[in-house]
Parts: structure tokens; sequence; C-alpha cells
């Protein structure tokens, strides 16, 4: 009994000791992947789930720090969760390159996924992945081979892609399918980092089209995309391929049902679409294979049922194909037909789809998708901001003779419901198609101030800027026009865009608003008083901006040459405002008041009409059209209320590039600054007509020292004045000088009479959807040249902070003037101009560097360009 005592206590203590060294053994192993994720997920807030990731990658370091690798994998499984989490794991690289030098499969696998995440080109442990890789894409095991291939496949590098590019071609030659597919992934990879290795994989692709694994075949058609977008002559070496695709493509539809490769009831449609894909990119500008592909692609596009979505899905592919190859036209109208059953479909991302494919063949085939706009101008209504953004952009593309009046009015209605970022956008777009399209005068008046009462505080300045214009050259509807606008401003005075319109006309055309007699307006009688009661009302207005307020002030000085009994109202109305606070009314009022004193006698000459502004611009309808080179107004300006620079986009929308330290200059060492025209000041001392540069004839010395008396009493001595486009009005020689310096008309020296000799117009650029086109003019016998660009967007997106420069070399000088605006419409619904003046004293050829800037859809684009097919008659 004694014996089995002892030996009964001796078992007790081994177990005892085994359970303390278990228990033990427990405490020191590391935490499992499950529990951390476990532990991570009960963190309430980001403090806590701090806390235990510090505490667990502390760990995770002292573990790395000890030779015995027993927990490796774990912990680097554990790394690659918190690296996925955010946080930095980097230093955890030689850990899985240990794992993937390890023979067993599953320390690979994690070695392996952790190079896949945290390598990259950058890191110097990338290079000595290729020794493993090249040693595992040989090894016996192919779930091993396929690691290694998948792991090429993610990071390969140049460097990388040119040390085992034979190991891949070597491995899709082999007969294994399983890896075949995965190296020539690979094969992609490498492609794209190092183009020249594609010769090195041409011959074996071409065979893989007869493979039978579906597969091998997918990755195949990938290889041959990739390689045809990268090379134009592997390109041409594929489309003799089109049969064998379009034969592969007609057996997948005619197949019947099979498990492994159906999905919902369609036969692979991810290999469908991949070979929708490469037919498109083949038949591009090909008649040979796109005649070859066009039954097929008939075949698909009726037979394949759009119930579910992977048929949508083939269906979108096929409409995409048809419409970029050069099939016939019965099939690219079967094509829009299906885009335009997508419309009506309930999926909010299948209507989406279908409107911008829409936009984008609506040049291809526009009569059809005419047939759909009904449908299209449904979508304004939707809910959804995304769709509502495709269909109107859709929408404007519709636009054209035979519908603008439709279009127009669905258009109107949608302004005054959709949401305040579509107004701006809408309300320009609406401006410059009624321009383009207009049937005649008065509607587009109309449209125009629907848009002004429409879209609220919501309108740029080139709604704005088109408005006056628009009256302004309209002057068959000028009582008309100023009659509707007076009666908007007195219903509504609050919407700032239209009080400035309507200011502005009233200043300029008050008389005929009073005493004109007009069939086109109503018979409605409208008193002086009340006139002036309006526009002291803008004034005094807690509503009215302080740019309103200026062309309310300037308004009213425009009317006391207007109206007859009126003068000392708008004197009294005007001179408190020379002590307002706002120094822009400030400035004004002071200004004015000097002009119903000393100066009386000068008021009716500097306030008379502005003179009509020739448009070029494109934009035709009758002589509406947006001006070219616009100057900025100055005091009493074109824009009836903007005497300073400060309140130039109030009317005019220009963002004009500044000349001085433009780095275009500096491209070339033969690229000369442009001269500068130049600044007249008080303290030169010379003619006021030097701000033109100088005249044949000079005026009168009592005219010019009554002309520099009053520039400065009026404090306008240092005021710069940017020459006008304007045509001269039939005034006299001084006062026309005067006037100009006003920024109240252009004044246009005296040069001798010759015929200008015929220059054809050239293409000067074309890129990136946008097109310039350079006009030149040049008086017979002179060495100078003016140039005329216009800038036009084709692309389906608009195209904001347009800047034009340009340089000549070192013996010409180069006077750019401001542009016309900065947004170009799509479509070519609108463009901008720029004038720039070249002289050319040794009528040397003619060359210029051009510097283009602008966004589209938020991306900068910066180009530079040289032209150099400017016609020799320009310089010559």
């Amino acid at each position: 009994m004694q014996k089995i005592k002892v030996q009964t206590e001796d078992a007790l203590q081994k177990i005892k000791s085994l359970q303390s060294q278990l228990q033990q053994s427990i405490m020191t192993s590391p935490k499992k992947l499950r529990d951390l994720i476990r532990e991570i997920r009960a963190a309430k807030t980001q403090a806590e789930e701090r806390a235990v990731v510090n505490r667990e990658t502390a760990d995770i370091r002292n573990s790395f720090r000890d030779e015995d690798n027993t927990y490796r994998c774990r912990n680097v499984a554990k790394l690659l969760y918190i690296y996925m989490l955010g946080y930095d794991a980097h230093y955890g690289q030689l850990e899985c390159m240990k794992l993937i030098a390890s023979p067993r499969f599953t320390d690979k696998r994690i070695g392996y996924l952790g190079a896949m995440l945290l390598l990259d080109e950058r890191t110097d442990v990338h290079i000595l992945v290729t020794n493993c890789l090249k040693s595992d894409l040989n090894h016996n095991t192919q779930y091993i081979a396929a690691l290694a291939l998948c792991t090429l496949g993610n990071i390969a590098s140049p460097e990388m892609g040119r040390d085992l590019a034979g190991e891949i071609e070597r491995v899709i030659k082999s007969s294994n399918a399983y890896l075949k597919k995965k190296a020539i992934l690979c094969a992609v990879k490498i492609v794209r980092k190092v183009p020249e290795l594609m010769e090195m994989f041409i011959p074996c692709t071409r065979s893989l089209l007869n493979e039978k694994n579906h597969g091998v075949l997918l990755s195949a058609i990938a290889l041959i995309t990739e390689m045809c977008r990268l090379s134009p002559d592997t390109l041409n070496h594929f489309r003799k391929s089109v049969p064998l695709l379009v034969r592969i493509l007609k057996n997948l539809i005619m197949a019947g049902y099979s498990p492994e490769h159906d999905v919902s009831g369609i036969s692979d449609p991810f290999l469908q679409t991949r070979i929708l894909k490469l037919l498109r990119l083949l038949g591009c500008h090909d008649d040979d294979s796109s005649e070859t592909m066009n039954d097929i692609l008939a075949q698909v596009a009726t037979n394949t049922e759009s119930s579910k979505n992977v048929g949508n899905a083939i269906l979108y592919e096929t409409c995409s194909t048809i419409m970029e190859i050069n099939s016939e036209s019965g099939l690219r109208v079967l094509a829009v037909n299906i885009l335009g059953r997508f419309l009506l479909n309930n999926d909010k991302n299948i209507r989406y789809v279908a409107l911008s494919t829409l936009l984008k063949v609506i040049n291809v085939d526009h009569n059809a998708v005419q047939r759909h706009r009904s449908t299209i101008v449904d979508c304004l209504k939707d809910v959804d901001s995304t769709i509502k953004k495709r269909a109107m952009e859709l929408s404007f593309a519709l636009i054209n003779e035979n519908n603008v009046r439709g279009m127009i009015k669905e258009l109107l209605e949608f302004i005054v419901s959709c949401d305040d970022d579509f107004k701006a956008d809408v309300a320009s777009n609406i401006v410059l198609a009624a321009e383009k399209y207009a049937p005649n005068k008065r509607w587009h008046v109309d449209t125009v101030l629907k848009v002004l009462t429409s879209a609220g505080q919501h309108l740029r300045d080139d709604v704005i800027y088109s408005m006056c214009q628009l009256v302004a050259n309209t002057s068959e509807l000028h009582q008309y026009s100023v009659q509707r606008l007076f009666l908007a401003l007195k219903e509504d005075p609050s919407q700032q865009s239209l009080s400035q319109v309507a200011c502005w006309c009233v200043g300029e055309y008050g008389d005929v608003l009073v005493h004109g007699t007009s069939e086109e307006a109503d018979p409605i009688q409208i008193s002086e008083n009340e006139v002036l009661d309006v526009l002291e009302k803008t004034l005094i207005s807690s509503l009215s901006s302080v740019i309103s307020k200026e062309y309310a002030l300037n308004a009213l000085v425009k009317l006391s040459t207007r109206f007859n009994q009126t003068v000392k109202r708008v004197q009294s109305i005007v001179h408190p405002y020379s002590s307002s606070t706002e120094v822009e009314l400030q400035q004004r009022a002071a200004e004015f008041s000097h002009l119903f004193g000393n100066f009386s006698e000068l008021r009716n000459g500097l306030l008379e009409r502005m003179p009509l502004v020739e448009s070029k611009s494109g934009l035709v309808n009758g002589g509406s059209e947006s001006s070219v080179g616009q100057q900025e107004p100055s005091l009493l300006g074109g824009d009836g209320g903007s005497p300073t620079k400060s309140a130039a986009p109030a009317v005019i929308p220009i963002s004009a590039p500044t000349q001085q330290g433009s780095s275009v200059f500096d491209l070339l060492g033969d690229i000369s600054t442009p001269a500068s025209a130049p600044t007249p000041s008080a303290s030169s001392g010379g003619n006021i007509l030097d701000l033109l540069g100088g005249t044949p004839s000079q005026p009168s010395n009592t005219d010019v020292s009554n002309s520099m008396d009053l520039l400065s009493s009026l404090g306008l001595g240092t005021t710069e004045a940017a020459p006008a486009p304007a045509a001269p009005t039939p005034t006299s020689f001084a006062q026309q000088s005067l006037l100009n310096d006003f920024g109240l008309g252009s004044f246009t020296a005296p040069t001798t009479n010759g015929e200008a000799p015929s220059i054809r117009s050239i293409e000067g650029y074309s890129k990136n959807g946008l097109t310039l086109n350079f006009d030149f003019e040049r008086s017979a016998g002179s060495p100078d040249v003016t140039v005329t660009m216009t800038a036009m967007n084709n692309g389906n997106s608009e195209l904001t902070d347009f800047i034009f420069q340009a340089a000549v070399p070192k013996s010409f000088q180069l006077n750019l003037q401001p542009p016309s605006g900065n947004q170009i419409a799509a479509f070519g619904l609108g463009n901008v101009s720029q004038r720039m003046v070249i002289k050319n004293p040794n009528k040397q050829q003619l060359k210029l560097r051009l510097k283009i800037q602008f966004k589209r859809d938020g991306s900068p684009v910066s180009e530079i360009h040289d032209v150099t097919n400017i016609p020799e008659a320009a310089w010559q």
C-alpha cells in the first residue's frame, strides 16, 4: 500500500508539472487571429481600438526579434489584418520574405499574401522577391507555382517583368490550364509595364484562341485586347482573327445549357463581354472587319434576354461595339433603340448607363437618338441627381432648329424645379442654345428673360452679358425688351441678375421706354418719374447687392440725358452717395456729380448710347452674338454699370491671362515677351490719344487741354483703358477720343484705304475635344497682322478656366487682347475668341507657340503646341 501511495503521488506531481508547462505555453503563445479580430470589433471607441492595436503590434515586434519561427505565420497574418485597418505594418516586409522562403505551403501562402499587400516598386525588398518567384515558378506543385503567378501579377515592376518574362512564356506554352490562365494575366501586367516585351507573347497568344477552357480563353482575349491598345501594328495583326472571334461568340450564343458556365440562363456572359470589347477595338475604322462582325452583333442584340441584369450587360457592350465600328445604319438604329429601352428600366444604374452611352453616340446617329427625345426629357424629372444631370446634358445635345421651341420649353420648366447646383449650368446652356437656334428675335428675347426670372440668384455673368448685348443689337425690339425688363424689375427687385440687366437696358433706352411707340410692345404708359422711382427703390433696397446698386446709379445718370424734366431729381438721388461707405458707389457718385456741375456741357456726349458690338463668337442669331476681345468696362462703359475693373464681371465674364511674367515666353531661347501697350498716366503729360497708340491726325490743343483737365478733375489720370472692338460712332474727332477714354465708345484712327489680301483660315490645334481655329487679317502693304483665335469644344463636357497664351520669336512683337470668356460649352454650342496683333517689321516667316490651359470635369489640362502652318499671305 505504501508503494502504491508513493507512485500515486509521483503521478500527481507529474500531472501538475505538465499542467503548469501547458499553462505557461498557452500564456507565452501569441494570440490567434480570430481572437484579435473579436477584440478589435469589441472596441467601442477609436481610442480603445488604437490601444488594442498598439498592444498587439508591440507583441508582434517582440516575437519577430526571436529566432524561433514557430508563430511567425500567425503573427504575419495578424499584421496583415492590422494593415488592412489602416495602421502601419511595413516593418513586416522581411518577415514575409522569410515565409516565402519556407518550404511549407501554409507559410508561403501567408508570405506571398503579405508581399502583395506590403511591397511596391519603391521598396528595396521588392528586388529580393524576384529570385523566390523564379524558383517557385518552376516548382513541381502547381499550387505553389500559382501563388508565385498571383504575386507577380500584382507587384510586377519593369525590372521584374524583364527578368521573368521567359518563365511566363514557358508557363503559357504548358498544358496545365490552371497555371496557363494565371500566366496569361501575368503577361498582361508585364506588357503594361514593359511594352517592348509584347513581341515575345504575340506568337503564343494567337494559338490560345483555339483553347476549349473558358478561363484560358478569357485570359487570352484580355491579353490580346491590351496589346492591341498599346500597338497599332499588333492591332492590324489580330484583325485577321476577327472570323475566329465571331465563331467563338456564335458558339456561346448557340450553346445549350452548361452548368459550369451558365449565369442566369446565359452562357458565360463574362467571355461574351470580353469578346465584344475586343471586336469593338478591331472593327474601329476598318470596313472589312466591321462587315464580318455585323451579322453576329445583330444576332446578339436580338437574341439576348433583357429581363435580367446579365443580359443587359451584354446588350450594353453590344450597343457600344455597334456604335464604334463602321456598322450599317440599320444596326446603329437597333443599338439606339436598345438604349432607349434601357431608359424605361426601373433600375437607376441601367438608366444612367443608357444616358451616358447615348451622350457618347449622339454624334454618330443624331436622328436615331432624336426618336427617344420624349423619354430623355422625362428623365429630367427623376429624383436621382446623377440621372438628371446626364439627361440635362443629353437634352441640350438634342436641340436643333426643328425642336428648339419644345426643348427650351421643357428645360425652362426644369430650371424652376431643379436643384440649385444645376441652375447655373442649365441657364447658360439655354442661352447658348437660344443664340444658336432661335427662330426669331422676339422669341430669343422672351427666352432669355424667362431664364433671368426663373434661375433666381444662380446665374453666371455670361447670361447677364448675353441679354444686354441681345437687347442692344435688336433695335426693332428695344421698346418691347426694355418694357418687359422694367415690369419684371418692378414686380420682383430681389433677383440681382434681373436687376442688373434691367438697369442697364433702362439706362441705355429709357427714352424708348417712356416715349417710344412700337407695334411689338404693349400700349402701356410709363412716366419718367415712375422709372426713377423703380431705380431709386433698387438703390435703397437692402436686397440689392453693391453691383446692382452700381448699375442703378449708372442708369440714373444716363437717364438725365434721356429724360427732359428729371435732371434735378437725378442729381438729388445721386449726390448723397458721394459719402457712401461703399467705395465703388462713393467714387461713382463723386465723379457723376462733376457731370452736373462744371462739366455739364459734356454730359450729353459722354452719356450717349453705346455703339453696337460686332459679334464673332459663332453663336449666330441675326445680329445677337457674343463679342470677341471685349475690353473690361470702365467709367460709364459698355456695361452701363461698371466704372472700374472690380465690377467688370457684373456684365462681361472675362478671365484674361496677364502677360507679365507669363511662363509661356520662357519656353525657348528664341521666344521673346510680346510688347505691351504703354499705360497712360497723369504724369506722362502725353496726348490723351496716346491711349490708343497715337493717330495720324491730331485734335486741337484746346480739345486736348479740356480733355486732360476733365480727367484730372475726375481722378482718372491713371486709369487704364483697354482697346474697344466696337465700331466708331459718327462723332467729332476730339469728342470721340474723349469718349473712348471713358469707355463709352471705341476710337479707330484713320487709316489709308487699301484692299486687304485674302488669307485662308487654319486649324492650329485639335486635341482633347478642343479645336483652335485662326483667322488672319492684314491690310495691303502692312507688315502687321491681326489674328483671331476661336476655340470650340467638341467634347461632351464643359471646359472651364480656359486660358490661351501665345509667344512669337524675338523679331516680332505680340499684343494679346483679353478673351471673350473662360468657359466653353460642350457639343460645339459655344466658343471663346481672342485677338492678337502681331507686328512683323521684317516680314519674316510667322510662327506661334501656344500654351493652352483648361479644366474638364475638374481635371486640369495643360498643353504646349507649335503652329507652323501659317499661310504665306499672313506675313509676306
